[in-house]
């Protein structure tokens, strides 16, 4: 017997009698042929599925001999060169080439092998039905829409199933369209790509400027009409349409004021998770019936609450009682297994209870960090960290996340004294640096779009644009690009300072530097 049909069928070899390997022997069929040879035997002379077992181990053959060639880049889906569907009338086959001691039963399915991008070693499944309509979409180029009213689900079922088959790699997927080349300024060549390519883009959506709370810092207390339910829809069918279109991952995080207090908050909610958006509460605590009404719709990624500093000036700011209510609030989040995040707002007066803050949330939260304060709104009335007091503080930040796992960094000013200690730099306030207009937006109840919640930086309305258009908006290309005073600094892919905080102080964002930068 030739030595390939013992490499490639090892499987299938152990189960034939000597009787048929003498067969083998003479007849030294080819490995693709091996197959039908199974087929030719009766079934008092081999087990009935050998020849499906056959198929699967000549497949593997196939891929790990001669895989094909997988574009680098894609201007549209296709399914994985590298993919193998195999039809077959039993199971537990998978199993049994792991080594696993099952009989197999009759039972049609399909077996899927496959080689993903960037990768050698070779996968293998059995065909979910998730994954064969995925395939099919891919394959004859179907709406999802239609197929998804076919299916009796909604769209962002659809998308979701071609979602899995990408990230299994079953599926390629054009590269992202949110890329820092088109954000206007230089670009160091040593910056890593994962600083410059976002994967996912959000949209920090306040639905309502109702509030149960009254903090000294707000940034804004006017009064706007809620969203209504209708226009919510449509922001929402325009947001799953921006994403498809670059090729991201969406993401809502619905806020306010306080989002629970919007009157359709629950129907928008449902409504984003209908269109595949991964969903997220920026918000203030809420009852426990609140929640197991969310958490029937679909869990949050993450709910952030806020505290700003130990309970007496927490209490100053966000009013009498709130301090013990979101312990109690994070409690709640732990017993529901919703990841909990605690945001500070950083201010000359709070910077030394930050660290025993976040000692005190050592066993309470996920993650907690702070932002610095944006001084618009009723924020005009507290300071922002002066400059030198800040490079300390940011010093004693870093020393205490080493012994404290649930402090995350934020702010983009930390990688200055990251490479000060040669520590690495992190991707900053979004992931890229400042990503105002680049990976994210903020929409406001009336429509306007805002590069960045903290100040005012509008760049288009909803009510009469499309994200895309707002997007592409000369506004919204000038937030991206940042401050001039930024483009020469090697750290800006990571940084760019923070624009709220230098709008806050009287200067121009797109000009000036933060005036809380310490870089040397």
């Amino acid at each position: 017997m030739s030595t390939d049909l013992q490499q490639i069928f090892p499987h299938c070899l152990k189960q034939l009698s000597d009787e048929l390997i003498r067969k083998l022997e003479k007849m030294s069929p080819s490995p693709e042929d091996f197959p039908a040879f199974l087929h030719s035997l009766s079934i008092a002379e081999r087990a009935e599925y050998l020849p499906d077992l056959a198929a699967i181990e000549l497949a593997c053959h196939r891929l790990k001999s001669s895989p094909a060639d997988v574009p680098y880049k894609v201007v549209s889906s296709l399914v994985n060169p590298n993919l193998e569907l195999i039809p077959v009338g039993w199971q537990p086959l998978l199993e049994l080439i792991a080594g696993t001691d099952l009989e197999p039963e009759a039972a049609s399915q399909f077996i899927l092998l496959w080689r993903p991008p960037h990768g050698c070693q070779i996968k293998q499944a059995v065909a979910s039905p998730g994954d064969l309509l995925a395939l099919k979409m891919i394959t004859e180029q179907l709406d999802p829409v239609t197929v998804a009213k076919e299916h009796n689900q909604p769209v962002g079922f659809v998308d979701k199933l071609i979602e899995k088959a990408v990230t299994k790699g079953l599926i390629l997927a054009p590269q992202s369209k949110l890329h820092r080349r088109h954000s206007g300024f230089l670009i160091p060549p040593e910056t890593p790509e994962k600083f410059l390519l976002a994967e996912a883009f959000t949209l920090q959506w306040h639905i309502t400027h109702r509030c149960d709370l009254n903090c000294l810092h707000c940034y804004d207390r006017s009064l706007q009409t809620d969203v209504s339910l209708e226009q919510g829809i449509v922001v929402l069918d325009q947001m799953r349409d921006f994403c498809l279109r670059h090729h991201v991952y969406g993401q809502v995080s619905f806020s306010g004021g306080n989002p629970f207090l919007h009157p359709h908050f629950f129907a928008l909610y449902q409504a984003a998770r209908e269109r595949n958006l991964s969903l997220a509460i920026l918000g203030n605590p809420v009852s426990e019936d609140q929640l197991n009404k969310l958490l029937a719709i679909e869990k949050p990624v993450f709910y952030q609450v806020s505290l700003e500093g130990l309970q007496p000036h927490n209490d100053h700011i966000r009013g009498k009682g709130n301090f013990a209510s979101v312990l109690n609030f994070l409690e709640l989040l732990k017993n529901k297994k919703i990841y909990s995040m605690v945001m500070l707002t950083l201010t000359q007066d709070n910077m030394d209870q930050v660290l025993p803050l976040a000692e005190l949330l050592r066993d309470r939260v996920d993650l907690f960090t702070y932002n610095r304060l944006s001084m618009v709104g009723e924020g005009a009335n507290l300071e922002s960290p002066r400059s030198a007091d800040y490079h300390t503080f940011v010093r004693e930040y870093l020393l205490a996340c080493q012994q404290n796992p649930i402090m995350a960094m934020k702010d983009n000013l930390i990688n200055i004294e990251r490479e000060n200690q040669a520590q690495g730099l992190f991707g900053g306030c979004t992931g890229f640096g400042c990503g105002a207009a680049f990976n994210f937006f903020s929409l406001l109840p009336n429509g306007q779009v805002d590069a960045c919640r903290k100040f005012p930086s509008p760049i288009g309305d909803i009510n009469h644009q499309s994200l895309e258009e707002i997007y592409y908006s000369a506004p919204a290309r000038a937030y991206r690009k940042g401050s001039d005073a930024c483009n020469s600094c090697h750290l800006r892919p990571v940084c760019g300072g923070c624009l709220a905080v230098t709008y806050g102080c009287g200067l121009n964002p797109l000009s000036a530097v933060d005036p809380s930068c310490f870089i040397e």
